[in-house]
């Protein structure tokens, strides 16, 4: 059975730092490339920051230079590390895992976890 369990969400204040933990299950993790999405209230589902299986990263413009995506594949695990927190990064956060293996498409979402940024 595939899991995808978000943690570290939470309110902070403006400036602050957060880092958000995604454990996954069920699938051979170092082979899926991993990322982390956000929506936040009456948008659209975004692309926040993505880890290839080797380790390349591609990062979201409104985030570069303050968020840092990483992974473990020992522990089966991906990290967002955000700082400078702002009010706009305000969303639900969810882990996503994909892989394509020739013409099949592997793509497992988790439950999402809260970040709220307020002072």
């Amino acid at each position: 059975q595939v899991q995808l369990v978000e943690s570290g969400g939470g309110l902070v204040q403006p400036g602050g730092s957060l880092r958000l933990s995604c454990a996954a299950s069920g699938f051979t993790f170092s082979s899926y490339a991993m990322s982390w999405y956000r929506q936040a209230p009456g948008k659209e589902r975004e692309l926040v920051a993505s880890i290839t299986k080797i380790g390349s990263t591609n990062y979201a413009d409104s985030v570069k230079g303050r968020f840092t995506i990483s992974r473990d594949n020992a522990k089966n695990t991906v990290y967002l590390q955000m700082n400078s927190l702002k009010p706009e990064d305000t969303a639900v956060y969810y882990c996503n895992a994909a892989r394509v293996i020739v013409t099949l498409t592997y793509n497992y979402w988790g439950q999402g976890t809260q970040v709220t940024v307020s002072s």
